[in-house]
């Protein structure tokens, strides 16, 4: 591209990713602007990762409040939707501006527009036609839904943020993170919840003992789990409830429900970007196939976070962002190892998980040792709630190195996180047994494993 650019990196989408690879780009001294069409901050922080936290946080309380009873204490509580709404949309009001301000501070034009491409050096946002050295595809990803009859009744996770009332009983389609997740707020907040998931277990993809745990726990708590389960159509009835059609283990069935959300997976932003025209390689699903620096078939058009067909994980796409920048304009050419890296599930209770599962590890290794224990957390003596927590490791039984960790039970993602420097760094178990434990915890479990 000539000297005539009018930047030298252009994004397109204001999520975690562009906004990473914008500020660190501004900071090597390119000049940048960044087109959002929604809100600064993309899926993580305006619907998504943030709100659904904070969600989660409040769904504690109730069982955080019935659990006090066993140490002694009583309270009488009662719970109020628009005011945790209300207070959610203050905080996700607070981050966006916050993320405007450092793109500003970082000297980043921020274009509140969509943006189209014309060809790999040419944009076209805001009515004007921009030319750039290099294009950043940072669109992220959008949830999608089934084409069956009465599809257009239900909802999904970016609905269920702005519900304007909870409803009574709620099925949720899907088996994966963000459909676990939900029902355990919803069930949290006093809906009635039942998950339906066509998979033989949920969590595809995590450890098989960890998602079978998962599941006994969820049960447990009285969230219906429905197996082997396909919805066939949704239908609204004159009291505006649901009736819905499913194959049920092979047997058909109707069930009413108030609401129907959908969880079954997202598909990438790359519909009318003028991708293809620019000559962008997508795969399949319409992701930008990108090689280890984030470089699309089109040497000067990149792509980072959901819209690639990597790790759809926020951390990830901010690591991409700051690697493509250092890159282009840092004078070191970065690619993102994408091993090892860690995943929580902010279920009830949540999951945190690194590295091979033991399936995975059973396949790829020769030799393979697993450590695991099950049992109920100190709390739950007294508050006696009958939870219980799963730890287990997955070792390399050829040289001893952790290459898995695995838990369910309360702080999981806190302690897997940590844990997951060890299984980046390769130490061995007999390393994990020579660390004195913190005790009483639930992690000290880690280091006083013995073989399963």
């Amino acid at each position: 591209m000539s000297d005539t650019a009018d930047y030298d990196l252009f994004v397109i989408g204001a999520g975690s990713g562009g906004v990473r690879a914008a500020r660190v780009a501004a900071g090597l001294g390119a000049r940048v602007a960044i087109a959002e069409e929604h809100r600064a901050g993309g899926t993580c922080v305006i619907r998504g990762c943030i709100p659904k936290k904070l969600l989660v946080y409040a769904a504690h309380f109730r069982e955080e409040i019935e659990d006090a009873r066993g140490f002694g204490w009583t309270a009488e509580a009662s719970f109020d939707w628009p005011a945790l709404r209300a207070a959610k949309d203050r905080e996700i009001a607070r981050l966006e501006a916050v993320y405007r301000r450092l793109l500003h501070e970082a000297g980043v034009e921020f274009i509140a527009s969509r943006a189209t491409v014309r060809d790999a050096g040419t944009i076209e946002v805001a009515g004007r036609t921009i030319r750039t050295r290099h294009l950043l595809i940072a669109t992220g990803a959008r949830p999608v839904r089934p084409q069956i009859p009465g599809i257009e009744h239900t909802i999904t996770s970016e609905e269920a943020f702005q519900l304007d009332v909870l409803p009574g009983r709620i099925l949720v389609v899907g088996g994966g993170y963000v459909a676990l997740e939900f029902a355990g707020i919803f069930h949290g907040l006093g809906v009635a919840v039942e998950v339906a998931h066509r998979g033989p277990r949920v969590l595809r993809g995590f450890d098989e003992e960890i998602a079978e745990h998962l599941q006994v726990q969820l049960r447990a708590k009285g969230i219906g789990l429905r197996l082997h389960c396909s919805v066939l159509s949704i239908t609204r009835r004159a009291d505006g409830r649901l009736a819905v059609d499913m194959l049920d283990d092979e047997v058909q069935s109707t069930h009413e429900y108030d609401a129907v959300m959908y969880a079954t997976g997202r598909q990438p932003n790359t519909r009318s970007l003028g991708l293809e025209a620019a000559g962008v390689r997508l795969d399949a699903h319409g992701a930008i196939e990108v090689d280890d620096y984030s470089r699309s078939s089109v040497p000067q058009v990149h792509a980072v976070g959901d819209v690639t067909a990597r790790i759809a994980l926020t951390p990830v796409a901010i690591r991409e962002g700051a690697a493509l920048a250092t890159t282009l304009f840092g004078g070191r050419p970065t690619a993102v190892d994408h091993r090892d890296v860690p995943h929580a599930v902010f279920a009830q209770p949540p999951v945190g998980s690194v590295g091979l599962g033991e399936t995975e590890a059973r396949a790829t290794l020769p030799v393979v040792e697993v450590y695991r224990a099950s049992f109920k957390p100190l709390k739950h003596t007294l508050s006696g709630r009958e939870e219980r927590t799963l730890v287990k490791l997955v070792v390399d039984g050829s040289n001893g190195r952790v290459v898995g960790v695995h838990m369910v039970g309360a702080d999981a993602p806190e302690i897997v996180q940590g844990l997951a420097i060890a299984v980046k760094a390769g130490l061995t178990k007999a390393q994990f047994d020579e660390t004195v434990a913190l005790h009483p915890t639930a992690a000290e479990e880690f280091v006083t494993l013995r073989k399963a």
